[in-house]
Parts: structure tokens; C-alpha cells; sequence
């Protein structure tokens, strides 16, 4: 009998074990796909602005150094590794992407431009989705993390190694801002 509660006590914490390591697991590949999700949506505006850059510069001749932080930064993300050097440039573009939107107030026949607006709603839209993207991936590290440090799943998180994962974080006050892609509708 005795030996017969022992078992049924090993099998209830080894379906315990089972089920808090499938929950982690899960929590981790849902982390992923959210961190896929930005990825997806940062690489589309880095594919938007080359374009959005050509039209641009029709207008705006003497603006070579924006667009050259634009070029250096596309490189750069190619060759980013992680989330938190991915974030920086991320906040680095938005700050190069308003100083475009600033300049081209001073310019009345590329805001009238119908590429110029076409690719000026993508980048709208886009950043809209990065938004939501960022939004749904820190939710997603916040219930990992917390998954690792509450107690049980805490120390089967510890036995199989699970690690915490970084927030999607703005570096700075002016990288808080919310990047503003409007380039004047007359109204």
C-alpha cells in the first residue's frame, strides 16, 4: 500500500514536471514567433525606404547625409544579432525617418507627389504594424520571464535551462516618441 502511494506521488510530479516544461516551452516558441513578427515588419520599412529614399532625393538634393545614415543603417540591420541591437537601430531610424518628415515640409511639390504619398502611407501603415509587433513581443517575453521566476515553474526553468529573454526597449526620451510618417495632407 505504502509503496503504491509512493508511486501514484512520483507519477503526479512527474506529470507536474511534463506539463510546466511543455508550458515553457511553449512560452518560448510563442516569445520567438512575436520576435519573428518585428522582424518581419522592421525589414519591411528597411525594404520601403530605399524607395521612399529615390523619390525623396529628387526633391531634396542637398540632404546626402540623411540619406546616408539611411544606407549605413539598412547595413547595419543586416548584420544586427540581437534584439537589443536591433532596437537601437530601430530608435535610430525613427529619429532619421522624422528628420525627413521635417525637411520635406519645406518642400510643397514632393508632398504632392503621388509615389511620395504611396510610400509615405506604407511607411504609416508599417509603422502601425511594428507597433503592435513590439507590443504583442514584450507581452510575450513578460509572461516567459515571469513563467521563469515563479515558483515551481522557477526551478524547473533552472533544471532544463531556460533564460531570460530582453524587452523590446526605446533607448532614449526622443526614441519614445512615436514616429510620425505624415507628410502634410492639406487639409
Amino acid at each position: 500500500m505504502v509503496g503504491l502511494i509512493i508511486l501514484a506521488i512520483l507519477v503526479v510530479i512527474v506529470v507536474a514536471v511534463i506539463g510546466i516544461y511543455n508550458s515553457l516551452v511553449k512560452a518560448r516558441i510563442k516569445v520567438d514567433n512575436a520576435w519573428s513578427q518585428i522582424d518581419v515588419q522592421l525589414q519591411r520599412r528597411f525594404d520601403l525606404i530605399p524607395n521612399f529614399v529615390e523619390t525623396v532625393k529628387g526633391y531634396m538634393t542637398h540632404e546626402n547625409e540623411t540619406f546616408e545614415k539611411i544606407a549605413e543603417l539598412r547595413t547595419s540591420w543586416a548584420n544586427a544579432g540581437t534584439v537589443s541591437e536591433k532596437a537601437k537601430l530601430d530608435n535610430e531610424l525613427s529619429d532619421t525617418l522624422k528628420t525627413i518628415m521635417a525637411i520635406s515640409e519645406g518642400y510643397p511639390d514632393l508632398k504632392a507627389n503621388q509615389n511620395f504619398s504611396e510610400l509615405s502611407e506604407e511607411l504609416r501603415n508599417t509603422e502601425n504594424k511594428i507597433s503592435f509587433a513590439r507590443q504583442f513581443y514584450n507581452d510575450s517575453v513578460t509572461i516567459y520571464n515571469t513563467k521563469l521566476e515563479v515558483f515551481p515553474s522557477n526551478i524547473i526553468a533552472g533544471m532544463f535551462h531556460f533564460t531570460q529573454r530582453d524587452l523590446f526597449n526605446t533607448e532614449s526620451d526622443e526614441a519614445r516618441k512615436n514616429v510620425k510618417v505624415d507628410f502634410g495632407s492639406n487639409q
